[in-house]
């Protein structure tokens, strides 16, 4: 069962919406064993919305319609899908009573633009509205002598996902006659590009070639890593798991150090988590980030048990008389250094981070845009890190982020715990 998503709204064309919609459906799908076929977008065009509706009818087994079912001119959801039927609209008193209803008990009365909500293609289903005005639709649908099925539903995400999970998906399911379950899993990585990635895993990629095997896709997900995606389909959720575990383990093998989580982990929540159980506090010394770190940090619920704080000395004389840095050059090894063993001491930390560096968009101290000079101290490490980070100016910050973050780990992970 080869399943297409239609997102309609002229809204998402011109990126005042965002469609998160299709991706949160394409995830129900897959957990429900379902392939997605493709997602689209188009505006609210009748025209435009049938065009779209009968190619992706062409080769898909069912199309899901989200969006334009609303009481205004421009909701033409019901209109396209009549066009491709080849039927007409016809008026459903029901559906008019439950709207009515609703508008009734909040104390107002319905307006008559809302009777369009209650428009039906003839042959088509009700799906009871239960979280607005709007119903949703199943609509059984000929192509080229196979029956095919388009489902309508609103474009409001808690009005969609009620009619997703309560009704469409059970319906796929159940005229899919499968069972099979489709899961992903996200390794994620940093300190190697993506086609450096590619290459060390391509005897791996190589393997993955039977229905028994996961497919695997790369992710680069800008300064939170570079995402590995695995993908199992199989007849159950056990089967699928100790295939994902298998096949983790085989690129886990291969990148070692590289992948520093799984799923929703984030560099500075894996960072977090090795600083707890080692029972070790942290301070921070900030320049070149403005305060990033601390931030990234302390935006995890709880992580005040391990940060005790993070000064933003950005300008040189906030190195020199609160961190204790010398004469010279305040992008620099010797500068990256003192900051750490100064947040860390005027803290009483265990651990000491700092960063400093050239953002842009011109050279400083002669050294060129997009240096970032890592300072790591603490019980068994004392050591500067020199990197050299591409981008804008917010870009090489946000870089320097997981950069000195991933450091810091790789730093901890080699230091024998006390």
């Amino acid at each position: 069962m080869n399943v297409a998503v239609l997102a309609v709204g002229t809204e998402l064309l011109l990126g005042q919406i965002i469609d998160s919609n299709s991706a949160w459906m394409g995830e129900e799908l897959a957990g429900a064993g379902i392939d997605s076929l493709v997602q689209v977008k188009v505006g609210d065009n009748v025209g435009r919305i049938e065009v779209q509706l009968r190619r992706l009818l062409d080769d898909a087994d069912a199309v899901i319609v989200c969006g334009g079912l609303g009481p205004t001119h421009d909701d033409l959801t019901r209109d396209a899908i009549a066009a491709v039927a080849g039927t007409e609209l016809e008026l459903d008193e029901s559906i008019v009573e439950v709207i009515r209803a609703m508008f009734e008990s909040r104390g107002r009365t319905m307006p008559e633009s809302n009777v369009r909500q209650a428009m039906v293609p003839r042959g088509a289903t009700v799906i009871a509205q239960t979280r607005g005005t709007a119903p949703g639709l199943i609509c059984p649908i000929e192509v080229g002598g196979i029956d095919k099925v388009v489902y309508a539903v609103p474009g409001v995400p808690h009005e969609m996902r009620d009619m997703v999970t309560r009704v469409i998906v059970p319906d796929l399911v159940a005229r899919s006659g499968s069972h099979d379950v489709i899961q992903s899993r996200v390794l994620r990585t940093w300190g190697e590009s993506e086609s450096g990635l590619n290459e060390r895993l391509d005897p791996i990629i190589a393997e993955l070639e039977s229905p028994e095997t996961p497919t695997l896709a790369f992710l680069a997900s800008g300064w939170e890593g570079l995402k590995v995606r695995l993908t199992a389909k199989a007849a159950s959720a056990e089967v699928c798991s100790a295939r994902l575990d298998h096949w983790e383990q085989r690129i886990r093998d291969e990148l070692g150090d590289l992948v520093f989580g799984v799923g929703e982990a984030t560099m500075e929540s894996v960072v977090l988590e090795e600083l707890r159980g080692r029972g070790s506090t942290l301070a921070v010394a900030e320049s070149v980030t403005g305060g990033l770190v601390g931030a990234r940090l302390t935006a995890i619920p709880g992580a005040s048990d391990v940060v005790l704080g993070s000064i933003v000395s950005y300008s040189s004389d906030v190195k020199r008389r609160l961190l204790g840095v010398g004469p010279g050059e305040v992008v620099s090894e010797s500068a990256a250094r003192e900051m750490a063993h100064g947040a860390r001491d005027l803290l009483g930390a265990d651990v000491g981070l700092s960063l400093t560096g050239v953002a842009g968009p011109d050279e400083q101290d002669d050294q060129p845009v997009g240096t970032l000079l890592v300072g790591i101290v603490g019980p068994g490490f004392d050591e500067v890190r020199r990197v050299s980070l591409p981008g804008t100016r917010e870009q090489m910050r946000q870089f320097s982020v997981i950069t000195a973050l991933g450091l810091l780990r790789t730093a901890l992970g080699s230091a024998p715990r006390g």
